[in-house]
């Protein structure tokens, strides 16, 4: 750790299941049973699906003095007991026996192992914990049965002296693991990475990439030709938010659906499963059943007005890792730390501002080129806050300063305007409110993109409302700003430049409210389009060499932040492309 982190508070039990994770990978049990994560793949949601009947309570297990000696046959699904003297508690699948002895039955989702022993041993060591409770609990137990489904096999374990020994060893193991507050070390280049459904949580071959940096003793995988970390997570992410703007519209549920209607017109539809977030834009109503169903499933709902200013979100309770939040709030009132990562964040962000830069400027200016590339240096030397800012503010000068070069003219006409007197000509940075189309988009997209920060950060255990470069304030959500400075340029910019310079957008897209400019609701509908295809366009990560989208490069970031923190991996590595 690079700070002094308190022991974290002992459950009494250690659940079975977590006994069979740590020996397959204490990270993983780590992740699970003390930060709270977890995360669904194919195979764990078939294993579910599988699993769906013994999950079912069914039948009684009559007290162990009445279940001794008596004739009678026993056939319990779904019994939940638990062992105190062992530290284990456990749901059992299934309980089968009669007064000479019980048998714990354990369902597997795959096909049992040629292995001597006829299972793994990670099955092997949860049974035993299982007798082991039931032994607790007055039961005859000698043996159990693990059923594997996919071979429709069952394989007898003997609960030997060697069998409890060993599981007696990984409980404690666990325990004292959970008790000591750190993070066991990733496996390196690791066959069980590969489906674990945690990897993209865990980020094992990245924080090993990371840790080599410095640490001779963790080294890339040498078996791969051209240098690239694997890539352990789907290149996109499957669960996609869910939109809706037309003024007046209400979120209903039916069955496991979110349904969008305005009066009797239905809108559009999205399943639980494969909606990442809600966001609501102005007048638009959420049924209290369709909300709940959001909580209960980990689903943020975001607000907005009408014009794209993001109020806030609504959330169940929050992430359970409460150790990654003790690590946040420890290092936000580090002046210190704080400071590293601010200009880590500022750093990034005028780097990938010159990029943009010279990507889509015609003739970019060398002087502001020149200077930003050593204002990007300059950001890493301050030594205090108040100079970060005025490095931040200088860049943002230069770089606005340029920016309407990017705006290309497609024919003569473009520059004229349009019928609302409006053409796309950016002469400055202007907002609360922005006075023209240029300065609307650039704030709509900055707002969209503290959305999907912010969720970002709430998925992964943060508190999105402090951060380290942006000062706490009332309702700002802090950290996400930070995180989104380096994604400023690549992200939003480029979204802007984008619908502008192909004609997505034109000035009618807009109208005037007072002095400030506004898109349409079709004007809108047209960004969140381009917007959504930016977040989706696969990019390669520049320093582990996959190419994943966008928007999983911001989840990325957000948990090598959290790894930052916690002290697996030393500096913030920023997200920076040439």
């Amino acid at each position: 750790m690079t700070d002094s982190a308190p022991a974290l508070d002992l459950p009494d039990l250690a659940p079975a299941r977590m006994v069979n994770e740590f020996a397959y990978c204490p990270r993983l049990a780590y992740l699970e049973w003390v930060q709270g994560d977890f995360a669904d793949n194919a195979d764990t949601a078939e294993g579910r699906y599988k699993h769906r009947v013994v999950d079912q309570d069914g039948g009684v297990l009559p007290e162990a003095e009445a279940a001794n000696g008596s004739e009678a046959r026993i056939h319990a699904r779904s019994v939940w007991l638990s062992a105190p003297d062992e530290f284990i508690t456990a749901k059992m699948d299934l309980i089968e026996g009669d007064g000479n002895s019980v048998t714990p039955v354990d369902y597997k989702r795959g096909a049992a192992p040629d292995l001597p022993e006829g299972a793994w041993e990670t099955d092997r060591v949860q049974l035993c914990a299982q007798g082991l409770v039931l032994r607790a609990n007055g039961y005859h137990c000698e043996r159990g049965v693990i059923y594997y489904a996919e071979s429709k096999t069952r394989v007898t374990i003997e609960f030997d002296g060697a069998l409890i020994a060993r599981t007696r060893e990984l409980v404690q193991g666990l325990r004292t693991m959970a008790a000591s507050g750190q993070m066991p070390p990733p496996l390196v280049d690791s066959p069980k990475c590969v489906r674990c459904s945690l990897a993209p949580l865990c980020l094992p071959d990245e924080t090993n990439a990371l840790r080599a940096r410095t640490d001779e003793t963790v080294t890339p995988d040498d078996d791969d030709d051209d240098g690239q970390v694997r890539r352990l997570m789907p290149a996109r992410d499957d669960a996609q938010p869910f939109y809706v703007q037309e003024q007046g519209a209400r979120i209903g549920k039916s069955g496991e659906t979110l349904e969008a209607w305005l009066k009797d017109k239905k809108l559009g539809e999205a399943r639980l499963f494969e909606t990442s977030h809600v966001a609501l834009f102005g007048s638009v109503q959420i049924t209290t059943q369709a909300l709940s169903a959001t909580l209960d499933a980990g689903i943020p709902v975001a607000f907005f007005s009408m014009g794209g200013w993001f109020k806030g979100m609504a959330q169940g309770l929050p992430h359970k890792n409460i150790e990654l939040r003790q690590a946040q709030y420890r290092a936000a009132f580090d002046e210190g730390r704080s400071l590293a990562l601010a200009r880590e964040f500022i750093a990034a962000k005028i780097r990938n501002c010159r990029t943009l830069l010279m990507r889509n400027h015609p003739a970019p200016p060398a002087e502001t080129v020149n200077q930003l590339a050593q204002s990007a240096k300059d950001a890493l030397k301050v030594d205090n806050a108040a100079s970060l800012l005025g490095v931040e503010a200088m860049a943002a000068k230069l770089y606005f300063g340029a920016f309407n070069g990017m705006i290309k003219a497609r024919s003569p006409s473009d520059r004229v305007p349009g019928a609302n007197g409006w053409a796309f000509d950016f002469v400055h940075r202007n907002r609360r409110p922005p006075r023209d189309p240029v300065n609307a988009l650039l704030s709509y997209a900055y707002a969209m993109l503290a959305k999907e920060l912010t969720v970002a950060a709430v998925v992964v255990g943060f508190d999105p409302y402090l951060g380290f470069f942006h000062r706490p304030r009332y309702g700002r959500p802090s950290l996400a700003l930070d995180l989104m400075e380096e994604f400023r340029p690549l992200v939003a910019d480029s979204i802007v430049l984008n619908v502008i310079n192909n004609g997505i957008l034109a000035p009618d897209d807009f109208v005037r409210r007072g002095p400030a400019a506004a898109l349409t609701d079709s004007g809108r509908k047209k960004f969140l389009r381009a917007y959504e295809a930016r977040l989706d366009t696969l990019i390669t990560h520049p320093i582990f060499g996959y190419k994943i989208s966008y928007r999983r490069v911001l989840e990325v970031q957000v948990r090598l932040l959290g790894r930052v923190l916690l002290g697996e991996i030393p500096e913030y590595p920023a997200f920076t492309t040439r």
